[in-house]
C-alpha cells in the first residue's frame, strides 16, 4: 500500500510538470503574448546659450536669441532687468 501511494504521488507530480512546461511552451509561440513595447522616441535636447548645459527642450527657458537652462541665465545673457 505504501508503494502505491508513493507511485500515485509520483505520477501526480509528473504530470503537474508536464502540463506546467506545456502551458508555458505554448504561451512563448503565441506573438501576442511575447509582444515588445513601442519605443520611446527620443528627447530633443538643447544647449543653454549661457553656460552650455544640455537640457531637455520642454524644460529649457526659451528667450529672445534661443534656448536657456534658467530665467536667471536668460537675463544675464539678453541684458534684461529682473
Amino acid at each position: 500500500m505504501k508503494y502505491l501511494l508513493v507511485l500515485a504521488v509520483v505520477l501526480v507530480a509528473f504530470w503537474v510538470w508536464r502540463n506546467n512546461r506545456l502551458t508555458d511552451d505554448t504561451d512563448a509561440q503565441r506573438p501576442s503574448a511575447r509582444k515588445k513595447p513601442a519605443p520611446r522616441q527620443p528627447t530633443i535636447m538643447v544647449a543653454c546659450l549661457h553656460c552650455g548645459t544640455h537640457l531637455p527642450q520642454n524644460e529649457a527657458v526659451q528667450g529672445r536669441q534661443g534656448a536657456y537652462c534658467s530665467a536667471e541665465h536668460r537675463q544675464l545673457s539678453e541684458g534684461a532687468k529682473p
